[in-house]
């Protein structure tokens, strides 16, 4: 048997010839060692960090402080994270995911506010230290609502599934409308606690609170950076859960939850750990909030806002978690680039009215999407989650190896006609 090596390329090329550049980038990343992958991104988030620092023309706000956008864009990013695990990664429909946002900002609320009948700081909580103290809090509660939300209705599928949730998003904010004498009702809950630091001459109430307007250092880029330590967090944690038996177990269900259960999977116990896990995340995503806007109220937890956030995991790529990070970046980024400007390249345009009409241009965005990439700005990429870096490059080595033996053979045996 002979062995053509005419044409011989590389691994990459032979297996994927007609791949885009975004997946070109996401061959190399994962053939890297996770010493290199660290050494390339930990510059990259530190250079995202710096961003409300050096304030880059092209990128900054005009109607808005472009620290206070970045802070926004982290809480967002936070709940893309959670609802892709739901969504994305366990194929779960959730429209009522703004529950647990407002559950979350609620609980902080509802621990550390003046107006709040069970407010702790003014008894032996310390209010330095009340936001840190409420945030796990948050976390624990909204972790319970999701399981005692998901007990019930994860045996449901489809459209069953998404009205329940939808469902389970309203009641919550009507809930916070109309318990008065506990959460304040359309007056909300004010003057929430956040993490006193850094007082100073300057700041005598700490860096993150809202009065320190000192730019570029304000509080929303502490907000910003405080977000960005989180994301981080959760990135780790969600990852090696993907990586894992609970991860594969997701994506079997995504894909065919009756074949998955006759293999063997426990859909319902993880389908339920699921919703548990994105509740918690959504959690502490609305203890961020409540902490930085220091005032929660239940308008702010409309369907429509639980609608930006699975437009943000569309958008971006469901089941990719820096995918939903991008399209959480368009969903609070765009809007606020248009905010308050009257003219763009060299054109003169109402910035305000086309941040007003930013859910339609979202809506038409998401039918454009729908027709020529309906897997996402950044899709998901099929492959073997626990080992997968190790088979590659173990793939591609091989190849490497045989490629360079037939080409070796084959000069020898055009040596030997001479």
């Amino acid at each position: 048997m002979t062995t053509s090596t005419s044409g011989s390329a590389s691994l990459d090329t032979v297996e994927t010839p007609n791949i885009g550049i975004g997946d070109r980038f996401r061959l190399w990343w994962d053939a890297l060692a996770r010493p290199a992958q660290w050494g390339i991104g930990v510059p990259f988030i530190v250079l995202i960090a710096l961003l409300p620092v050096i304030r880059p023309p092209v990128l900054t706000t005009v109607g808005t402080d472009f620290g206070s956008v970045l802070a926004q864009f982290g809480m967002y990013a936070l709940l893309a994270i959670g609802l892709n695990v739901v969504v994305g990664q366990t194929g779960l429909l959730d429209l009522g995911y703004v529950g647990f946002y407002a559950i979350g900002a609620y609980t902080v609320g509802l621990i550390t506010s003046p107006d709040s009948p069970w407010n702790l700081t003014d008894d032996w909580l310390s209010r330095d230290w009340a936001w840190l103290f409420a945030v796990p809090i948050a976390i624990g509660i909204t972790a319970v609502s999701g399981l005692i939300l998901g007990s019930p209705t994860l045996r449901l599928r489809g459209d069953y599934l998404a009205i329940v949730t939808l469902g389970f998003g309203e009641i919550v904010r009507l809930l916070a409308d109309n318990l008065t004498t506990l959460t304040g009702g359309g007056r909300g809950l004010s003057q929430i606690a956040y993490p006193v630091v850094g007082e100073s001459a300057k700041n005598p109430n700490g860096v993150f609170s809202a009065g320190n307007t000192h730019s570029p250092l304000n509080s929303g880029t502490w907000w910003f950076w405080l977000s960005i330590v989180l994301i981080i967090i959760t990135l780790v944690l969600v990852g090696n859960l993907e990586r894992s038996r609970v991860g594969r177990a997701w994506v079997a269900i995504r894909e065919d939850e009756d074949a998955a259960e006759i293999m063997g999977v426990p859909t319902f116990k993880f389908k339920l750990w699921a919703f548990v896990i994105g509740a918690s995340i959504g959690g502490l995503s609305g203890a961020l909030y409540a902490g930085q806007v220091q005032f929660v109220v239940p308008t702010t937890f409309n369907v429509i806002n639980s609608m930006l956030f699975l437009c943000a995991v569309v958008l971006g790529g469901q089941g990719n978690k820096l995918g939903v990070i991008l399209g959480a970046f368009i969903i609070v980024y765009l809007p606020n680039f248009f905010l308050g400007r009257t003219s763009l390249l060299g054109f003169q345009i109402n910035g305000n009215d086309i941040a007003n009409y930013k859910y339609l241009f979202f809506g038409l965005a998401l039918v454009v999407l729908m027709i020529f990439r309906p897997q996402g700005l950044i899709p998901a990429r099929q492959k073997l989650l626990a080992y997968g870096r190790q088979v590659y490059v173990a793939a591609r080595d091989a190849y490497r190896a045989l490629t360079a033996r037939t080409e070796v053979s084959a000069d020898d045996a055009k040596g030997g006609a001479r």
